[in-house]
């Protein structure tokens, strides 16, 4: 079983090394290009919804809690129903939006507001003051809304 070395007749009787040529590999090595590849596809995964063009929103969960306690008051912002906006209480013209805005975000620590529309306003003049909203500087974007309303099952409440 084991391996043994066999005598050939002729030539002097003694063991025979031949000298072997290292030969070139002919097969290709498919790990290294495995591990590339894998390595790119998550790269990928992980930058392609970054790559997305939008405002960034925050909404609000399904499940309310309680919203910690704030060091400053929180901003507001409100579409009235004729399309009008008001910083906190204050009507502002839509032209002067984004220049008071960014006033207000340099005064201001906390980068969160609060949009409130009307539900009669168009869907076009609400993307539009959130994109003012993110031009000022406010990045973090939640949508007021009212309880009670009706739910996604088709009961009222």
């Amino acid at each position: 079983m084991g391996a043994g070395v066999t005598q050939s007749s002729g030539s002097g009787g003694g063991r025979r090394r031949r000298k072997r040529r290292a030969q070139p590999m002919s097969e290709i090595n498919v790990t290294p290009f495995v591990d590339v590849m894998m390595v790119l596809l998550i790269i990928f995964m992980v930058a392609a919804p970054l790559l997305t063009v939008g405002v960034p929103v925050e909404l609000p969960k399904t499940a309310a809690s309680a919203l910690p306690a704030e060091t400053e008051e929180p901003l507001t912002v409100t579409i009235a129903a004729d399309g009008a906006v008001s910083i906190q209480n204050t009507e502002i013209s839509r032209e002067d939006l984004v220049p008071r805005l960014r006033a207000i975000a340099a005064e201001r620590a906390d980068d969160r507001v609060f949009l409130r529309a009307d539900g009669a306003v168009t869907y076009d003049i609400v993307a539009q003051v959130m994109g003012a909203l993110n031009a000022g500087g406010f990045s973090s974007i939640g949508l007021v809304t009212d309880v009670g309303g009706p739910t996604l099952d088709g009961s009222d409440g």
